[in-house]
């Protein structure tokens, strides 16, 4: 009886929980999205930013790779099998997770034997998949002392001086001069001091089983401290094959430095340093925060470089052997290929599910880090579906590439090659064809007109999305440069939300305004001509904090970021009747997305409570992107989040 009466109940209390809107989070975790496209090849990456060890670890005559990635949610240390054999471009098979994810990481080939370290410790336990076996090499950690605001500390074994012991080696970067945020003049200038990269050396006077290391010293390059644009991460090999040990630094950014030694192999003396180039082109990978480690990779007697991006992927630059300038002649990066697994583009993907090619399934258009647009083609409509590679999105037949250059990132230069695009798929000027919204670094919204068709899109050069300001535009206080006459400029990084929210007819724009409110950017037109006015503040919620906790219930407005300079923005937002009531809510980046769920109208306002996150799984080490889906055809959409490591994860609902 006991049990005949318990059992009814559970398809009831199921339908209490979905009549009361879905309001309880689900306990359950996201599935990560895969390509689920047998045979196809795919960049090798993990998760936001790369540390490649380039070794034989599985001891079978070729080099893999072990990459380590520090950052959520692709944390950890991952194996990639070489499958081919010892060629230049060798297939990997997809990484296997071998341990912690960890950063500061450097292999120095001695006497023929990997040795790993990361700051002060070697890591001895690598080769057997242990990475909490470790044993420190030096009582000191920090070159600089506790005085200097490093975000590298890479160390590594090296015979500097040519007597046989080994030294150590170590490459750090100094902020203290360069600072953070308001650092621009009024036009645009960096006025504060630059970034430092140093490398010092602490030479052994013991022995390599007893070693006795003295005092660091700075290397010195023509006369003074070597210094490059932060991170260093310093190579000392003879890379062009004179008989004595050379520099190559990398550096916060995108290059690589070549410091030659034109002293003796016993004593090193270096040179003013050159780039490294090719065919007169300076040698640059994708993105940023690069991690380069040198080692003869296709075994032709001159040494290469196997190098991380900070968008996960690794790549090989090829020496060439020959020399142009005095420097090394080397190939551009070359990004290594593995079986296809993971669905991924860049880091910090931003996706947004829209049927592209009008073929009646839905694909992925995403922005990322770097700043690029790809458009991710669902191949079969299936429930998951199969993907395509991405494909990058061009504008007036050029590839669209928002970057900060040298001054568009409220944070400074050191932020150059980053563009943080996120972006919308919709009708703008109601021609019957999809465009596209885009949002950036620089916090100026864009739009691309379509001037293909629905099936085959073509993306005309980008225009301002203007708005009828009755003065000057407004733009964040801590934002240099002026906007242009009618120019929408807000917070960065943060989504430009293209819907019908007034349901005129017209596609309105929901985004947050230049002081991080919520704000309605209605559309309306006057006879042929449609026109975006200024935002209104029509929504009430409260006041959200760096941590996504919604402050009081300030019936005022919606502040969905109430932080100034490099902490403001960063939002991403997505429209959905999520609970299928009749009222649109909000899907907002979190620990995963948090869904801020319509009440309906309070003290003349549009009222948003915070449910909080839909699951308890954490995604978010900066930041998260919703979308939702609908692969199997029902009706109902679910979440799919863009994450920091590049990666989808899809919920379920």
């Amino acid at each position: 009886m006991h049990t005949m009466k318990v059992i009814p109940l559970i398809p009831r209390i199921v339908c209490l929980w979905l009549a009361l809107g879905l309001m309880m989070p689900l306990a359950r975790a996201f599935d990560i999205v895969q390509y689920n496209h047998p045979g196809l090849k795919a960049d090798l990456g993990v998760g936001l930013w790369a540390w490649p060890v380039p070794l034989d670890y599985d001891q079978d005559g070729d080099f893999d790779l072990i990459v380590s990635c520090p950052d959520m949610p692709h944390n950890g240390t991952f194996f990639f099998e070489n499958i081919v054999g010892n060629v230049a471009q060798p297939l990997f098979k997809p990484g296997v997770r071998i341990g912690k994810g960890v950063k500061n990481l450097q292999v120095s080939h001695v006497n023929g034997k990997p040795r790993v370290l990361i700051a002060n410790k070697e890591l001895v336990g690598l080769l057997k998949g242990d990475l909490n076996e470790t044993r420190i090499v030096h009582p000191v950690e920090k070159m600089m002392g506790n005085e200097g605001k490093e975000r590298f500390n890479v160390w590594s074994f090296v015979d500097y001086n040519g007597d046989g012991l080994q030294d150590i080696m170590v490459g750090t970067d100094d902020w203290n001069d360069f600072g953070w945020d308001d650092g621009y003049d009024d036009k645009g200038n960096w006025k504060r001091g630059k970034l430092h990269g140093y490398v010092y050396i602490l030479l052994n006077t013991g022995t390599d089983d007893e070693p006795a290391y003295k005092e660091p010293f700075r290397v010195q390059a023509d006369g003074a401290d070597l210094d490059v644009y932060g991170n260093p991460m310093p190579n000392m090999a003879d890379f062009d094959l004179d008989g004595d040990l050379d520099l190559i630094c990398a550096e916060f950014l995108d290059g690589f430095t070549f410091f030659e030694n034109v002293g003796t192999r016993k004593e090193p003396r270096f040179v003013k340093g050159a780039y490294l180039k090719h065919g007169g082109d300076k040698i640059r990978m994708h993105v940023q925060m690069i991690t380069p480690s040198a080692i003869d990779w296709d075994q032709d007697g001159d040494v290469d470089l196997i190098c991380g991006d900070e968008d996960g992927r690794v790549a090989f630059i090829e020496n060439t052997g020959g020399m142009m300038d005095g420097v090394p002649l080397f190939q551009h990066p070359v990004y290594f290929q593995q079986e296809a697994k993971d669905l991924k583009f860049g880091a910090l993907v931003t996706p947004v599910s829209f049927d592209w090619d009008s073929d009646g399934d839905e694909d992925l258009i995403c922005g990322n880090t770097s700043g690029n647009i790809a458009w991710i083609e669902n191949l079969d409509g299936g429930s998951p579906p199969k993907w395509a590679l991405p494909k990058l999105l061009k504008a007036n037949d050029r590839v669209i590439h928002l970057q900060a250059g040298r001054n568009g990132s409220i944070q400074g230069p050191a932020e150059a090659k980053w563009g943080y695009t996120t972006l919308t798929v919709a009708d703008w000027n109601h021609d019957g064809r999809h465009d596209l919204i885009v949002n950036s670094i620089w916090g100026k919204v864009l739009w691309y007109p379509n001037i293909g068709s629905k099936t085959e899109p073509e993306l005309a050069e980008a225009m301002p999305v203007l708005v009828e300001w009755p003065d000057n535009p407004p733009k964040p206080a801590w934002t240099w440069w002026t906007p242009r006459h009618g120019e929408l400029v807000t917070q960065w990084r943060t989504t430009p939300v293209v819907v019908d929210w007034n349901e005129d007819g017209w596609n309105d724009l929901l985004m947050l305004d230049h002081e991080g409110h919520l704000a309605l950017f209605e559309r309306r037109k006057e006879g042929n001509q449609l026109y975006v006015m200024p935002g209104k503040r029509i929504f009430s919620g409260g006041v959200f904090d760096s941590k996504n906790k919604q402050q009081g219930e300030d019936a005022s407005s919606l502040q969905l970021n109430n932080r100034t300079n490099g902490g403001s923005g960063r939002r991403k937002l997505c429209v959905v009747d999520w609970d299928s009531d009749g009222r649109l809510d909000l899907l907002v980046n979190s620990s995963n997305v948090d869904w801020l769920r319509n009440t309906g109208m309070k003290h003349g306002k549009v009222h948003f409570e915070n449910m909080g996150p839909l699951s308890k799984q954490q995604l978010a080490g900066h930041t998260t992107s919703p979308t939702t889906v609908d692969w199997d055809g029902d009706g109902v959409r679910e979440l799919l989040v863009g994450a920091e490591d590049g990666r989808f994860y899809y919920l379920d609902r």
